[in-house]
């Protein structure tokens, strides 16, 4: 039995972000991960061939780009610890079969210039909207990386004005019904609507608003980007932060459950049968489905409500290649943004036909994103070489046979989406692939199983019933679990949402709070430790 004060299930980004905050603030803090390498869907590795850096899951950092974490460097991450950035111009881009494109500059007068071409009319609600939306971003900002208001509070406080009532209709429309309100365009909508759904969202399913509205702020105020070197940079520089701070991070260390005594969470214990006890608190990468499995004297009522967490509606099927050369835009590498929808429908009606299929069990491959990630960053492949990462919204319950049939069925649904991908690159060829690696809705599930639930690589719905403090439920939206006294939740189905935020910064801002220390002084202390 080893004693600690803080001990951490998984070592996603979300708990390492955690971590490395309670460890600032003097704990002493382990962190045990069940696979060989940390970094959870914040990983970069050599997945096909020696040399070649691919993302496993997270690819683009868009929303933790609003997080103090980075904007304030509070853990030394970017002045310390190496991570850096890429920022590129062009952040986001729709492409069309027949050579059309819109393209959102992360310079928001050069976006709608572009856009006048097309709609003179959507030019300026364009610049209407997004104004709008970047005018909010303070505020909606502010509350991401803390714990969330209760539910009550925040709708109450939001009635208050016209503007918070702006935002509540908003939330509790869909992506569909906010871009109809704004835009005459069907290629400006189609433009901002895939986008959107990249956070697994249907465009027309409700509470989904606030994405579409919130989104072109993002890009306009902080545009999107990519650490160098690959995602899984963010998690190396935040294990570095951990163990700077005195914390140590466990690989292979497969948690069976949470130690729990008189009502109070005690510590981890492994399945090999080594424990792991913690003073002061656990942390758990939990997802509420399998909070039964891990924590079985949770009240059952919370637990009832905590297996009814909505996952969801699709998930990802994620091809990996290595290239021998870099992969050419038919349209011209100039178009390249770090965020490519590439698209042979023209009109909305024609794109909800197809995410319908998602609903009924069916793969379309017309619904695609993707590209070679050397464009930005040549140093994830030998010199000319790429590396491709291209994602294929899918069901999780594939008809007729069920997530049980992905394995025979995931290299099938690849080949037709390759296909759809050679309309767009000149050089998508056979001879130009040298390798290729399929993973699948039930591979992601497989890979966190105590995360990504049904292949939900965002935790859980991104719905509004399912936000602010009743995110996942009522019970657990305060990062504590009822009744277990000292244990944290952290993970993509917590407060704020699925993706890369950096959310791990809230569960320590609670537990700082419960503890009584003072989070700006901990965050004011200089990297070396000196206040």
């Amino acid at each position: 039995m080893s004693q600690y004060d803080i001990v951490v299930m998984g070592g996603g980004h979300n708990g390492l972000t955690a971590a490395a905050y309670m460890a600032k603030a003097g704990k002493r803090v382990l962190v045990l991960e069940r696979k060989p390498h940390f970094g959870g869907g914040v990983s970069t590795r050599e997945l096909i061939r020696p040399g070649y850096w691919h993302d496993e899951h997270s690819n683009v950092h868009i929303m933790i780009q609003g997080n103090p974490m980075l904007r304030e460097d509070e853990l030394g991450l970017l002045s310390k610890f190496g991570l850096e950035y890429i920022y590129p111009d062009l952040p986001h881009a729709s492409i069309w079969e027949d050579g059309t494109v819109v393209r959102s500059w992360k310079d928001l007068d050069r976006t709608c210039e572009e856009i006048a071409a097309f709609s003179p009319r959507d030019a300026e609600a364009y610049r209407k909207f997004a104004r709008a939306s970047m005018d909010a971003i303070p505020m909606f900002m502010s509350g991401l990386y803390a714990p969330p208001f209760p539910m009550g509070a925040f709708v109450a406080m939001m009635d208050q004005s016209d503007e918070g009532r702006f935002l509540l209709d908003v939330m509790s429309r869909s992506a569909l019904d906010v871009v109809e309100q704004y835009f005459e365009s069907d290629l400006l909508k189609l433009h901002i609507l895939r986008m959107v759904t990249e956070n697994l969202q249907m465009p027309d399913e409700l509470g989904t608003g606030m994405g579409a509205f919130l989104m072109p702020g993002i890009i306009h105020t902080y545009g999107c980007s990519m650490p160098k070197g690959g995602s899984g940079q963010l998690s190396k520089a935040l294990v570095r932060a951990i163990e700077h701070f005195g914390g140590e991070v466990r690989c292979n260390a497969e948690v069976t459950r949470v130690i729990v005594s008189g009502g109070k969470a005690g510590g981890l214990e492994l399945t090999t049968g080594e424990t792991f006890m913690a003073r002061d608190g656990v942390i758990g990468a939990i997802h509420p489905h399998v909070l039964r499995k891990f924590v079985g004297e949770t009240p059952e009522p919370v637990l009832q409500r905590a297996e009814r967490v909505t996952q969801s509606t699709f998930s990802i099927n994620l091809m990996h290649l290595t290239l021998k050369e870099r992969l050419k835009l038919k349209v011209g590498n100039e178009t390249n943004a770090m965020m490519t929808e590439l698209m042979d429908f023209y009109t909305i009606r024609d794109m909800l036909l197809e995410y319908d299929k998602l609903r009924r069990g069916e793969v379309s491959h017309r619904l695609i994103a993707g590209g070679d990630n050397t464009i930005f960053d040549p140093s994830r492949a030998p010199e000319g070489a790429g590396v491709f990462y291209g994602v294929n919204f899918a069901p999780y319950n594939l008809y007729p046979d069920g997530p049980g049939s992905w394995d025979a069925r995931k290299e099938e649904f690849a080949d037709r989406a390759l296909e759809q991908y050679r309309k767009f690159y000149s050089n998508l060829t056979d001879d130009n692939i040298t390798g290729r690696l399929i993973r699948s809705p039930i591979d992601h599930e497989r890979d966190s199983p105590a995360s990504f639930i049904k292949g939900d690589i965002h935790g859980c719905a991104p719905f509004m019933y399912q936000s602010v403090a009743h995110r996942p439920t009522p019970d657990l939206g305060s990062f504590r679990v009822p009744g277990i006294d000292g244990l944290y939740l952290v993970g993509p189905f917590m407060h704020p949402g699925g993706g890369v935020f950096g959310a791990g910064r809230a569960t320590a801002i609670q537990m700082m709070d419960d503890m009584d220390i003072d989070y700006d002084k901990v965050c004011a202390k200089d990297i070396g430790g000196a206040v």
